[in-house]
C-alpha cells in the first residue's frame, strides 16, 4: 500500500512516468523499511525540488501515512 502511495506521488510529478520505480528493502532490525524511488535523470530535479522541499513533503507523506499503519519508514531518492 505504502509502495502504491510512493509510485502514485512519484508519477504525478515526473514527465516520464513509465520510468518510475520503487524498490523495498526488507524492513531492519529497528523495523523501519527504506523504499527506494527510482527515476529518470532528467525527473530527479522535480522529484528533489527546490532546497529539497518537495523531497522532504513526500517524506512526510510516507511517514504520515506510515504511523497510520503502525510501521516505519525511510524514503531514498535514488
Amino acid at each position: 500500500m505504502l509502495k502504491d502511495l510512493l509510485v502514485m506521488i512519484a508519477t504525478g510529478l515526473v514527465e516520464n512516468p513509465d520510468a518510475v520505480e520503487v524498490i523495498v528493502d526488507a524492513p531492519t532490525e529497528e523495523g523501519v523499511v527504506v523504499y527506494h524511488l527510482n527515476v529518470a535523470e532528467e525527473d530527479k530535479g522535480r522529484v528533489i525540488g527546490k532546497q529539497g522541499r518537495i523531497a522532504k513533503a513526500i517524506r512526510l507523506i510516507m511517514r504520515s501515512a506510515a504511523v497510520k499503519n503502525d510501521c516505519k519508514v525511510l524514503v531514498e531518492i535514488d
